[in-house]
């Protein structure tokens, strides 16, 4: 059966650039790739093609060949030198194992870390940086209104002071691992496929200590609790994130430190409800008091007091505003509001004297009771449409 035009594999014009071809080349490579296509008997068929195709293309004296000659450039015998490269039949040996790495990469390449050579994460270096840490901190509603200083401690792998993070004792240095060459990385190829995994032999540090420090056993740091001062601005909320730059984790072998993020947790007021700058205080009042109206004296969180007026007939549910009594804004602006909320108390524990006094009151009393009068005609209205 005669073979496919090259051009027509990849899906390319003649005259197509090497950029042009490569492009193709990886679209139909990705497309065509047997472990994406188990069902389609052909498919290693069409993908070593889609290789062979570029293989040849990629090469500008094989393309420009093929361009002269066609498939009869690499059959043996043009040009007296049996074609390009000896006459190596494109798609063999490691021509293909090149070719394929290429779309291996493009595949896998983000999993594997890259390859060394192309950018990606070859060799590895003795320096890792350390891990970030996290730090729940609890404070109060008035510690959120002014802003505070607290002492954490903090339990975090430290740099070795022995061997000053390097792992080794005394002045010896670290070796070069000689399984992997430094990459911390080994490879095997598997028929189509070159697998890249972890080195055994110095568990991807790239480097082996042949003399490790007595007091960290050559990893470079050790644990130990140390005290932090953490300033807690003014306005904090629960979910707020102060991040505290290289007091995380030491590195391993030098590297540089993790960051400490602390996240914050604003605790339950006895007294207040937050919502954002905005406070909310519930303040019960006696039946007379709402009735009658009168002062009642209410807190403020910064400690002092306010004296509130009750209008006559309060209800309850009934908000008052105090403006700039709320919670400071975290990143400035002006502060929140204050809302006083009434709550009527139902008197309790009554005495003979204080139940005769209502019983008087409810006998004489005459539209003072403007809701319920309201809520009782709609209800008769509703008794008799249902008669009817």
């Amino acid at each position: 059966m005669a073979k496919r035009d090259y051009y027509e594999t990849l899906g390319v014009a003649r005259g197509a650039g090497a950029d042009e071809i490569k492009k193709a080349y990886r679209k139909k490579a990705k497309e065509l790739h047997p472990d994406r296509n188990k069902d389609d008997a052909d498919a290693e068929t069409k993908f070593k093609e889609v290789n062979e195709a570029h293989d040849v293309l990629k090469d500008p004296e094989k393309k420009a060949a093929y361009d002269r000659f066609g498939h009869a450039a690499f059959e043996g015998g043009m040009g007296g030198g049996g074609g390009p490269r000896g006459g190596m039949h494109p798609g063999q040996n490691g021509d293909f194992a090149s070719a394929f790495s290429d779309v291996f990469e493009d595949l896998f390449g983000d999993f594997m870390g890259g390859q060394p050579g192309r950018g990606g994460g070859g060799g590895r270096t003795r320096a890792t940086r350390g891990s970030d840490l996290r730090y729940n901190l609890r404070v109060d509603l008035e510690d959120a209104f002014r802003g505070t200083q607290k002492t954490i401690t903090v339990p975090t792998a430290v740099q070795c002071g022995a061997c000053d993070g390097k792992g080794t004792e005394g002045a010896s240095e670290p070796a070069t691992c000689p399984t992997c060459s430094g990459m911390g990385k080994v490879r095997a190829q598997q028929g189509f496929f070159t697998v890249e995994r972890t080195c055994p032999t110095c568990s991807g540090a790239g480097q082996i200590i042949k003399n490790p420090c007595k007091v960290c056993g050559g990893v470079g740091r050790v644990e130990k609790e140390r005290q932090l001062s953490v300033n807690i601005p003014a306005g904090v909320e629960t979910g707020t994130r102060i991040r505290l730059s290289g007091e995380g984790e030491a590195g391993l072998r030098g590297g540089p430190s993790g960051d400490l993020y602390i996240f914050v947790e604003v605790e339950d007021h006895p007294i207040f409800q937050r919502d954002g700058t905005t406070l909310y205080c519930q303040v019960p009042v006696s039946m007379g008091a709402a009735a009658l109206g009168g002062d009642v004296e209410v807190p403020i969180i910064d400690g002092g007091r306010s004296r509130v007026k009750v209008p006559e007939g309060s209800q309850t549910g009934r908000q008052m505003r105090l403006r700039g009594k709320g919670m400071p804004a975290l990143r400035g602006g002006a502060p929140g509001d204050m809302f006083i909320e009434l709550i009527v108390e139902t008197p309790v524990n009554l005495t003979t004297r204080q139940k005769e006094l209502l019983r008087e009151f409810e006998e004489i009393g005459e539209r003072n009771n403007p809701r319920r009068d309201s809520f009782f005609a709609k209800v008769k209205g509703f008794w008799d449409g249902m008669t009817q």
